[in-house]
C-alpha cells in the first residue's frame, strides 16, 4: 500500500437519482452526489464555466487606482516594469502583462528574478538596474506583497509601485500607488483563490474595459489557465471558468513557442486538460525557473518566430531532464537523513544541506511529504545562510507557522500549502524544535497518516463502460478543489501482472463479476505492490481512456491497492470502525444490527455454559460454537454487539483482554428492554441516515 489509510465515504448518495433524471451521465452524478452536490440546481451552479461567473474586476481593492496609475503611464509614453517571478504563474502572469502593455504601444521591461542569484521576490538590486534604464512605473505580478522596505526604495528612486499579487498579506502593506492583492483583508473581492496570473487577467480586463473582455479572454485566456493549474489553485468558482475557457485557448494556440513545446512534450495529438497541463506542460515551463533560467521560458512564450519558439522548446525539455536527474539525487541523500531520524520524532522534517540546488528542494520537500505523512522543510545552506522551501502536510498551515517562527528568520512568504523562508544556518535548530511543537499542538500528539480520499465505491460495473467513462470530462478541469475522483473496487483476482516500462510500472489484468479490466500501476513493481497470479485485491484507481491503434478502451489508473480481506477479516473491520465512531452506511449498520433470535440464541448458549466462573471463551470460539448451534453462519460483529447490548442492560458482565472474553450472568428480576439500549438505538439512527 502507499497510503496508511484508505479513507471511503458512508454515504449512498440518494442525491444521484435526481442528478441521473436532470441529464446528468450516471458516473459524474455518482461523483458529484458524493461530493454534496445532489441537486440539479446545485449540479448546475458547480458545472457552469461561463463567463457570467468572472465578477467586476474593479470590485477588487486599489484595482481603480492600479488601473488609473498604468493608463496616466500609457498617456505620457513612460517606461513601465512588468516586474514578476520564475515559477510557472510569475512567468505566465509576467508574459500576459507585457504583452498585453506591448500592444497599447508602451516601451516595457520584464523582469524576472534569477531564482538562484536574486531570490525570490523584490529586490533592491533589480529595481535600482531598471531606474538605470529609464524605468518609471514598476508593477509586479505574482509577488510584491511583502515589499514594503523595497518599495519606499522605488519611491526614493523616483519610481512608482504597483503591487498586484495572491500570497498571503502581513499586517503592513506596501506603501505602493496600489497594492491589489484578494487576500488582503480589506477587499472585498469575492473569490479569494485567484492565482497571481488570474489577478494579472483581471488587470488588463479593468484596462480594457467591458467591451474587450471576450478578445482579451481568447487572447490570453491559455496563459491564465496554465498558470492557475500550474501553481495548483482551487479550481472551483472562477478559476474553474478561468481554466476552462483556457483550455480550449491551449489547444488553438497562436503562440508559436506553446505550439513548439506542446509538441515536444508530445501533446499536440493528445486530449488536452488540466491533468496533462499540470503533469506534462508546467513542468517544462518550471525547470526554466528552477535552473535558474526563467527567462528562456518568458522568451518561448513571447516569442513570435516559429523557428526560435522550436530552439526554446527543446531546450526547455533538456533542462527538465536535467532537472530530474538533479531531484532523484538530493531525494537520496533525504531519505537516507530523514530514516536516520527515530520514527517518533519524525512529526516534521526540517533537513538542510551545502549544495543543494535551490530551484528543486521545493519538489523534493513534496516528495518527502508523500513518503513520510508529514511536512517537509528542506533548506539549502551556502556561507552560513539557508534559503528553504517547505510543503504541508494534514492541513498544516505553512504560512502562519512560518509567521510565529519570524524571530527566528530573515524572511518568509507564501501559502498554507507551500512556502519559503531565509534563514540563519545557527538558527535551524531552534527552528526545527519550534515547527515539531507546532505540528504537535496542531495534532495533539496523534500521528499523521497518509490518507487516500475514495469519492465512491463503483456499485454497479456498468458504470466503467466506455461512455460512462467519457462523460466525466464533464466534471473538467480537476484540481485542488475538485480533485480527479478516486473510486474503488474491492475483491479483484489479479490474473495477469506484468512489469513494463523497463520494469518501472506495472501492468495488470483484473476480474471481477465476470468482467475484466486493464489496469496500469506506475512506479511500482510487483513485489513492492506485495501481489501474485490469483491474489484478491482491493484497488483505488482513475478510470481513464486507453488509445492504441485507434482502439478506444477503458484502462484503471492505479492509485493505490491492497489484500483483499477475508470474509472474516471485513467482519471485523466493520464492527472495529463501529466501535470506534466512524460513519456506516445504511447497509452497513443494517448487517451489525442483530435479530431477536440471535440475542434469544446467545442467551441459551451462556445460560447452558455458566458455572461458578462464569463462560470463558474466546471471540473466535464463541463465533464457531453460535455457528454450530444455529445451522449458519453467525457472524462476529453481531455477536460482539448482542454481548456489549447485554452488559450495558445489566445482564452481564463483559471483561475483554484481547481476544479473550470473561462472561458473567447476573440475575435480574423481571423482564429487560433489549430495544433501550443505546448501543441499537445508534445502529437504528445509521440505519435511517
Amino acid at each position: 500500500m502507499k497510503y496508511q489509510q484508505w479513507r471511503r465515504p458512508a454515504g449512498e448518495y440518494p442525491g444521484r437519482a435526481a442528478l441521473e433524471e436532470a441529464g446528468i451521465p450516471a458516473l459524474p452524478a455518482l461523483v458529484l452526489a458524493a461530493r454534496g452536490i445532489d441537486t440539479p440546481e446545485k449540479a448546475r451552479s458547480f458545472l457552469s464555466c461561463g463567463q457570467e461567473r468572472l465578477a467586476d474586476p474593479f470590485l477588487l481593492k486599489d484595482m481603480d487606482r492600479a488601473a488609473a496609475r498604468i493608463h496616466l503611464a500609457l498617456e505620457r509614453g513612460e517606461t513601465v516594469s512588468v516586474y514578476g517571478d520564475y515559477d510557472v504563474d510569475g512567468i505566465t502572469s509576467t508574459c500576459l502583462l507585457t504583452s498585453y502593455l506591448r500592444e497599447r504601444g508602451c516601451r516595457v521591461i520584464p523582469h524576472i528574478p534569477d531564482r538562484l542569484e536574486e531570490g525570490y521576490g523584490v529586490g533592491r538590486g533589480a529595481l535600482k538596474a531598471l531606474a538605470e534604464q529609464g524605468v518609471t512605473l514598476v508593477v509586479t505580478v505574482d509577488c510584491g506583497i511583502t515589499a514594503v522596505e523595497e518599495t519606499r526604495y522605488a519611491g526614493e528612486l523616483g519610481m512608482d509601485m504597483v503591487v498586484t499579487d495572491h500570497h498571503e498579506c502581513k499586517e503592513i502593506l506596501p506603501p505602493a500607488a496600489a497594492v491589489v492583492d484578494p487576500r488582503r483583508k480589506d477587499c472585498p473581492y469575492p473569490f479569494k483563490a485567484l492565482a497571481g496570473v488570474g489577478v494579472a487577467l483581471k488587470l488588463v480586463l479593468a484596462l480594457e474595459g467591458p467591451e474587450g473582455r471576450d478578445a482579451l479572454l481568447r487572447q490570453y485566456g491559455d496563459l491564465a489557465a496554465i498558470g492557475t493549474v500550474a501553481d495548483v489553485m482551487e479550481l472551483t468558482g472562477e478559476n474553474r471558468t478561468i481554466v476552462s475557457l483556457g483550455l480550449e485557448q491551449v489547444r488553438h494556440t497562436a503562440r508559436p513557442g506553446l505550439q513548439a513545446l506542446l509538441r515536444e512534450a508530445g501533446l499536440n495529438e493528445k486530449p488536452l486538460n488540466s491533468i496533462s497541463i499540470g503533469y506534462t506542460l508546467a513542468p517544462r515551463l518550471n525547470a526554466a525557473g528552477r535552473m535558474g533560467r526563467a527567462g528562456l521560458a518568458a522568451e518561448l512564450l513571447l516569442t513570435r518566430d516559429p523557428a526560435r519558439g522550436e530552439a526554446l522548446a527543446k531546450e526547455l525539455c533538456e533542462l527538465n531532464r536535467e532537472r530530474q536527474a538533479i531531484e532523484a539525487e538530493i531525494f537520496e541523500q533525504c531519505v537516507a537523513l530523514a530514516d536516520a531520524i527515530p520514527a517518533a520524532k519524525r512529526n516534521v522534517l526540517v533537513l538542510s544541506g551545502e549544495g543543494w540546488h535551490q530551484g528543486v528542494v521545493g519538489i523534493v520537500a513534496s516528495r518527502l511529504t508523500e513518503r513520510y505523512a508529514c511536512p517537509a522543510f528542506m533548506i539549502c545552506l551556502q556561507g552560513g545562510k539557508g534559503k528553504g522551501s517547505c510543503r504541508s502536510f494534514g492541513g498544516f498551515n505553512l504560512f502562519a507557522a512560518l509567521e510565529r517562527c519570524a524571530g527566528l528568520l530573515e524572511g518568509y512568504g507564501g501559502h498554507e500549502l507551500a512556502a519559503g523562508f531565509t534563514i540563519d544556518e545557527k538558527n535551524i535548530p531552534a527552528f526545527r524544535e519550534r515547527i515539531s511543537q507546532l505540528v504537535l499542538e496542531q495534532t495533539g500528539g496523534t500521528e499523521m497518516v497518509s490518507t487516500l480520499e475514495i469519492v465512491a465505491g463503483i456499485p454497479d460495473l456498468s458504470l466503467l463502460g466506455l461512455e460512462q467513462v467519457e462523460a466525466l470530462d464533464l466534471l473538467e478541469p480537476f484540481g485542488a478543489g475538485n480533485p480527479r475522483p478516486v473510486f474503488f473496487l474491492g475483491g479483484c483476482t489479479v490474473s495477469s501482472a506484468v512489469e513494463v516500462g523497463g520494469g518501472r510500472h506495472l501492468k495488470l489484468r483484473l476480474a471481477e463479476g465476470g468482467r475484466s479490466f486493464d489496469a496500469i500501476f506506475f512506479s511500482a513493481t510487483a513485489a513492492e505492490a506485495g501481489i501474485a497470479l490469483g491474489d484478491r485485491v482491493d484497488v483505488a484507481f482513475f478510470p481513464q481512456i486507453n488509445e492504441y491503434r485507434g482502439w478506444r478502451s477503458v484502462q484503471l489508473q492505479v492509485v493505490d491497492l491492497r489484500r483483499a480481506l477475508t470474509r472474516a477479516q471485513s467482519e471485523r473491520a466493520l464492527y472495529e470502525r463501529f466501535v470506534r465512531g466512524e460513519p456506516l452506511t445504511p447497509g452497513e449498520a443494517a448487517y451489525l444490527l442483530p435479530s431477536r433470535e440471535e440475542f434469544v440464541g446467545l442467551w441459551r448458549y451462556l445460560k447452558e455454559r455458566s458455572g461458578p466462573s462464569g463462560v470463558e471463551e474466546t471471540s473466535r470460539r464463541l463465533t464457531r460454537n453460535l455457528s454450530r448451534s444455529f445451522g449458519r453462519h453467525a457472524p462476529l460483529p453481531r455477536t460482539m454487539i448482542c454481548l456489549e447490548v447485554f452488559d450495558e442492560r445489566g445482564l452481564i458482565h463483559l471483561e475483554r483482554s484481547g481476544e479473550h472474553l470473561s462472561i458473567h450472568i447476573h440475575q435480574v428480576g423481571g423482564k429487560v428492554d433489549l430495544e433501550e439500549s443505546g448501543i441499537l438505538r445508534r445502529l437504528h439512527q445509521l440505519m435511517e441516515d
